[in-house]
């Protein structure tokens, strides 16, 4: 069949475009053409020629046929045969079987031939039921993958929203943090160039005034000495009935010392004095909260000095950072000393210390230095180093404010109760990396909040 419908192609296509007739005419020689392909032939000759023959012919000579035009058409239409699918291509037998080796179906001669000689088969219809079954578990665990994807991508956007909520409250942050800047050099500018003023007035008001004298001497000695020309043009007699008064014109006056008095203004201390006033206008606690790090059960704030305890389960975004319990501050400490306080209030269970940069955070943290992990605790009144408690701490003098003090390059975290000076627990011995100081909450009702040291409103 396939090769009837290949020579009958042979026989419906045109010479010139290589296609099924399109609107197919007749030459008087029997050759047929499209139509359009013949008369865009013959506008390239000064005579009308058949393409194939090239026999001369005239311009009404090309006749139509419908018969042979629908033809063509049907031909253009036509459906291809379909293939029988269920006989094997070598043997021209049915396929029966299913070689899970080749993964393929084989028909029973294939089966007994050495191509597939102790290779697993099975009926098709046993094989495709079986198969079936097991394509239709991975598509389950594709579609929970799907929902898994549909859902990351959900938590992304929402991501997406909240960073750029984030972003543009930093940026109203930043740029109401810069207004008072720039309020505080405009104020600054104005009052150092009045003082400037001030101070440049009264050696001003003397310059003018030796000015005015300055221009007086000048004046006054300018005309003396035109009527000194004037009496020296006078004739003989006259010049020397004058020449008394002339020489009294003659008298030189003294001229004042005008080297300038510059005013010297500490422009290099007023510029540091400025800068130094500038720093109290920074009012940011020295360690803030790590949204990034806090478990899906502690909500930080905007501002990010505060956290409180959810009861329920936050939606937050799996990443490295995060931890199973509490929240890390954005700032981390391999030297120095530095200082923070927490206003713990009557919150009944929190978490207060610094933990190592390395801890693998996606585990809970043994409460132990050997584990980099240094804290003080309080669990329903009890205070506990750790976990062992803390024996000399009075229950009854609960501390609404706890110190830190860590001293990296002396090994030395100290916790103090600043307003009875008084230090509640002390860890020594060193530090082997980085800290991050590290804060938790487990009390509903009570947030934990940071201040800078010593500053905090009691």
């Amino acid at each position: 069949m396939a090769d009837a419908l290949s020579f009958l192609k042979v026989d419906l296509t045109c010479l010139i475009c290589r296609d099924i007739f399109t609107d197919p005419v007749t030459l008087k020689c029997s050759h047929s053409l499209c139509e359009e392909c013949l008369q865009r032939f013959w506008t390239t000759r000064d005579v009308p020629q058949c393409p194939v023959c090239r026999k001369e012919c005239s311009h009404d000579e090309p006749t139509k046929s419908l018969a042979f035009r629908a033809l063509c058409e049907s031909f253009k239409n036509r459906k291809p045969t379909a293939v029988s699918g269920d006989v094997c291509p070598e043997h021209k037998e049915t396929l029966k079987l299913f070689c899970f080796e080749d993964k393929q179906p084989i028909c029973v001669v294939c089966y007994t031939s050495k191509k597939h000689e102790n290779h697993k088969c099975s009926p098709v219809d046993e094989a495709a039921a079986n198969l079936k079954g097991d394509i239709k578990i991975q598509m389950d665990r594709l579609q929970e993958t799907l929902a898994d994807l549909k859902k990351a991508l959900e938590n992304c956007v929402k991501q997406a929203e909240l960073s750029k909520e984030c972003t543009n409250m930093t940026e109203n942050q930043i740029k109401m943090e810069f207004k008072k800047f720039h309020q505080f050099l405009r104020d600054e500018e104005e009052k150092h160039i009045r003082s400037l003023r001030k101070e440049r007035e009264p050696q001003d008001q003397k310059l003018k005034a030796r000015i005015e004298k300055l221009s007086k001497q000048i004046s006054d000695l300018s005309e003396r000495m035109a009527v000194v020309w004037q009496d020296m043009e006078a004739e003989k007699i006259t010049f020397l009935q004058k020449y008394s008064d002339t020489v009294k014109r003659l008298k030189r006056p003294s001229v004042p010392n005008t080297t300038p008095e510059l005013l010297h203004y500490p422009i290099q201390t007023v510029i540091f004095t400025t800068w130094a006033r500038m720093q109290n206008l920074v009012e940011q606690p020295p360690v803030t909260l790590d949204p990034d790090t806090a478990s899906n059960k502690l909500l930080v704030s905007e501002d990010c000095t505060s956290v409180k305890y959810a009861e329920i389960k936050l939606h937050v975004s799996d990443n490295p950072k995060r931890l199973p319990e509490g929240v890390l501050a954005s700032q981390g400490f391999s030297s120095g000393v530095h200082c923070w306080d927490v206003e713990v209030g009557d919150n009944n269970n929190w978490t207060l210390g610094v933990l190592g940069e390395k801890v693998n955070r996606k585990k809970l943290c043994k409460m132990d230095p050997k584990n980099r992990f240094w804290c003080l605790r309080n669990v329903n009144g009890i205070y506990k180093k750790g976990k062992k408690p803390v024996s000399d701490t009075d229950s009854n003098e609960r501390p609404n404010i706890i110190q830190l003090q860590l001293d990296f390059d002396e090994g030395e975290l100290r916790f103090i109760d600043p307003f009875r000076n008084r230090s509640l627990c002390t860890y020594t011995g060193g530090f082997p990396e980085k800290v991050f100081p590290y804060f938790c909450t487990k009390d509903k009702d009570k947030p934990l909040s940071l201040f800078p040291a010593n500053k905090q409103n009691v």
